[in-house]
């Protein structure tokens, strides 16, 4: 970085919050002393700030682990907004009120000069504005909830390390650190609160630790930074013909909008809303929507398709909701005529459960514009399905769509607006919302009352099967008994009705009849069967909020993310939900292990994101970014490798 004759008598420098990246820089001028004012009484702007002063003495340590806390990324060379570097006694940083660089040179602990240094440098706005998709990124990726003594953790500065635990000292018993182990048994202790600076470590193989205070990581992260804006670039050109796309903006109906939220029985929750926020802020601009709502089943993913839906009907224009199952499709078809029966909104089902004469109609009725909502299975792919207005696509399940499916519907208008719903989305999806090519909302908060799901990983025993039906069925509960054969589904049906005769048991797959399925289904919502012996086609979203234990008779024949969703079927009321997973011993291959392992540690609430990046690990992220992309991950972690990429992404773009 090429200096100017310039030098300073003081320097402020704010910490990258939200509050901050707010204010324009003359605010920071013109408000200077009575920031330094502030400083002094309140505990926000001494946290938060550092005022340093000409041929003045400082901890010079302390200034570094200042920095550190209050967000600067420490890297080899300083480019942009939010770094630092540190070459002996020489800190390089760009503050984030500033519109260049400086230089302070230290000799000792007296802070010799301050000067400044060039830099191309965006304009303020475009400047602030990748700042908060920086912290927001980072919130993404930053997720350590379940850590275990021995994972690998990824600082954005100093490297990889092993995490060993939580600890407070004497001297601060107010504050708690994070314990990172590095090479040579060097430990790094970050506070309870700095997590933006962690992410976990997600990679083919364990990783090597890194040495605390080496250079080598700056040098590290500069070079796949360098790699990864190549690849940005590339990307950038494939997602070209997506970016110059334009359609009229959605406008606002207040009224609408107030009348439909006033008929949702529950509280919303922070994230439902924030979710609904980010859809109708998307929808607002010319850009096609291109958005993913990644939460837990049963947080509240249909109602933000409702609110969507309800947006484009408001605009004139025609919505289609697609379900990987009829049973499926059927449940959101009553759904959504339940929500909008007070609106003159028109609603159609097409599936095989109509016959050809009532899909015949349909079609006919979609292609006139009498229909504003079509809710259907991949019958809504068919080349005879043609749409009058199309403007927005729901897909629900995304992980069960292909891509030929859903470029089908993108073929039918290049402005489509889609919103897609995962519980656990695919790894391939996951790389493209972090790597901001697909916008994601993430719904973590369970509804309030919401109780996690008791997990009992064992051996196959039918004692353990009838006690937890029976003491199911004492509490007025129901059942669902996975058993994924349908050969021999109806022989395990009798088997267990022998073994409990009172019980009013019945068995369903995907190769009945839609109808008969439709009617056994029905009859299990009305409580006149209490046990029901299923393939996995409970998987797709049925809500019975009176099915509160789950059988998976051998959990390790299924898929991670698979299994996640199934046991998701249950627990989605306020009463105690029961997981049973049993195993055949012959079956626990160490993959098979590591799954169920993964299901336990993801117990808790709103896990299904952490479920899907784990099955991410499991599965090897090689097969998402190519085998050249392969050594930079293993080097600094997926996590970490997707923040850097989102964020060459954006920086591209702003240019």
């Amino acid at each position: 970085m090429e200096k100017i004759d310039k030098n300073l008598n003081n320097i402020l420098i704010v910490s990258i919050t939200p509050y901050f990246l707010e204010k324009e820089f003359l605010w920071f001028e013109e408000n200077l002393e009575k920031i330094i004012e502030a400083k002094k009484s309140q505990s926000f702007f001494e946290d938060n700030i550092v005022f340093l002063e000409k041929d003045t003495s400082y901890n010079f340590s302390q200034i570094l682990r200042k920095l550190d806390e209050m967000g600067y990324e420490k890297v080899f060379t300083v480019r942009d907004p939010g770094e630092f570097s540190q070459k002996g006694g020489v800190i390089e940083i760009f503050p984030v009120n500033y519109k260049n660089a400086v230089r302070l040179d230290f000799l000792g602990n007296t802070l010799e000069n301050i000067k400044i240094l060039t830099a191309e440098v965006l304009d303020e706005k475009k400047s602030k504005k990748l700042l908060q998709n920086k912290l927001k990124s980072q919130k993404i990726f930053s997720d350590l909830k379940n850590l275990k003594i021995g994972d690998y953790l990824v600082h954005l500065d100093h490297g990889i390390a092993k995490y060993w635990g939580i600890e407070k000292f004497e001297i601060d018993k107010e504050t708690s650190y994070y314990v990172l182990e590095y090479a040579e048994n060097d430990k790094l202790y970050v506070p309870v609160g700095l997590e933006r600076k962690l992410s976990k470590y997600i990679g083919f193989s364990d990783p090597k630790v890194s040495r605390l205070a080496s250079i080598l990581w700056q040098k590290t992260k500069k070079k796949i930074k360098e790699d990864v804006e190549k690849l940005a670039k590339d990307l950038l050109e494939l997602y070209a013909e997506k970016e110059v796309i334009k359609r009229a903006p959605y406008l606002p109906d207040k009224e609408m909008e107030a009348d439909l939220k006033s008929g949702f029985i529950y509280e919303e929750t922070p994230d439902q809303i924030q979710a609904i926020t980010d859809i109708k802020n998307d929808l607002s601009k010319e850009k096609p929507m291109d958005r993913i709502v990644c939460g837990d089943v049963g947080f509240g993913k249909t109602e933000v398709a409702i609110r969507t839906a309800m947006l484009a009907v408001a605009n004139n224009r025609q919505t289609v909701l697609i379900c990987p199952a009829t049973i499926l499709a059927n449940q959101h078809y009553n759904n959504f005529k339940k929500r909008f029966e007070k609106f003159p909104i028109r609603i159609a089902q097409l599936s095989r459960l109509q016959n050809k004469s009532e899909q015949k109609k349909t079609i006919k009725d979609i292609k006139d514009g009498k229909i504003d909502i079509v809710i259907g299975t991949h019958r809504v792919l068919s080349r005879d399905v043609e749409f009058k207005n199309l403007q927005l696509l729901i897909i629900d399940d995304e992980q069960r769509f292909g891509v030929k499916q859903k470029e089908r519907l993108r073929q039918i208008k290049a402005s489509l607006d889609v919103l897609s719903l995962s519980a656990t989305p695919i790894p391939r999806t996951i790389y493209l919302a972090m790597s901001s090519f697909k916008n994601i909302s993430l719904i973590q908060t369970p509804p309030e009352g919401r109780v996690a799901v008791k997990n009992f990983t064992l051996p196959y025993n039918q004692k353990v099967i009838k006690k937890a039906i029976i003491d199911e069925l004492k509490r007025k509960g129901q059942v669902f008994y996975l058993h994924n054969r349908v050969q021999t589904i109806e022989k395990t049906k009798y088997e267990l009705q022998n073994l409990l005769p009172k019980a009013k048991i019945a068995f369903i797959h995907g190769r009945l009849p839609e109808k008969k399925l439709i009617e056994i289904m029905d009859d299990f919502q009305k409580e006149k069967l209490n046990v029901l012996v299923a393939t996995t086609i409970i998987e797709n979203g049925i809500d019975l909020p009176k099915v509160n234990t789950i059988i998976i008779e051998d959990a390790t024949k299924l898929g991670l993310s698979q299994a996640y969703q199934i046991r998701g079927r249950v627990g989605r009321s306020f009463t105690q939900g029961f997981a049973y997973l049993f195993y055949e011993d012959k079956n626990l291959t160490p993959l098979a292990k590591d799954r169920l392992n993964a299901l336990k540690e993801a117990e808790e609430l709103g896990s299904g994101y952490r479920i899907a990046l784990r099955d991410l690990e499991l599965r090897g992220a090689g097969n998402i970014l190519g085998k050249e992309q392969s050594g930079s991950i293993n080097k600094i972690g997926l996590n970490l490798y997707c923040q850097v990429l989102s964020e060459a992404v954006e920086k591209m773009r702003k240019n």
